[in-house]
């Protein structure tokens, strides 16, 4: 759907998780081999992922001031079973987040989530305020004000809807 260059790091991977699902059409890339396979995913993971899925989407409708799309488990709810290690070299003191190997899509989302936070770059992946899309996207703009995945679609037909309303109510 969008034309943009994939989010930094692991948002990437967020952003490619929330992206499995496309509202318009109801195509939804998990009810494929290839898909769960993308993930590491069974399919009796499926349900837990979706919801995280669908609580990532609102957590990045948020990053846009938007209200949620559904009524989801609060994200920080999700994280928090999410098992991470800091993990610290001694040869020079370096220390990340290292994901637990129980639920390790969850625990790789936390570590992109907290990775993302140290980096100051979370907030701007969101999620496009078109109803019938609200894919994932990164915000590269100066000023953080994106507000759709694509100027070319989503933003066209945002703008083509004021337009025909103003046009409307002028002759009223």
């Amino acid at each position: 759907m969008s034309e943009r260059s994939p989010a930094p790091g692991g948002l990437a991977l967020i952003e490619s998780l929330v992206n499995t699902l496309d509202l318009e059409t109801g195509a939804d890339a998990l009810d494929t081999a290839d898909g769960r396979a993308r993930f590491g995913l069974t399919q009796d993971a499926l349900p837990d992922v979706r919801d995280l899925r669908e609580s990532l989407r609102a957590a990045l409708l948020a990053h846009a001031g938007h209200p949620p799309h559904r009524e989801v488990t609060p994200l920080g709810e999700l994280l928090a079973a999410a098992p991470l290690f800091v993990a610290v070299d001694t040869r020079d003191g370096s220390a990340r987040l290292t994901p637990g190997t129980e639920g390790p899509l969850l625990s790789r989302i936390a570590a992109a989530v907290a990775e993302s936070l140290v980096a100051g770059t979370w907030t701007r992946l969101k999620a496009c305020e078109a109803v019938t899309c609200h894919w994932a996207y990164y915000d590269r703009s100066p000023a953080g004000r994106g507000r759709w995945c694509s100027m070319s679609v989503c933003g066209a037909r945002a703008k083509m809807r004021r337009y025909r309303a103003k046009d409307l109510a002028k002759d009223q």
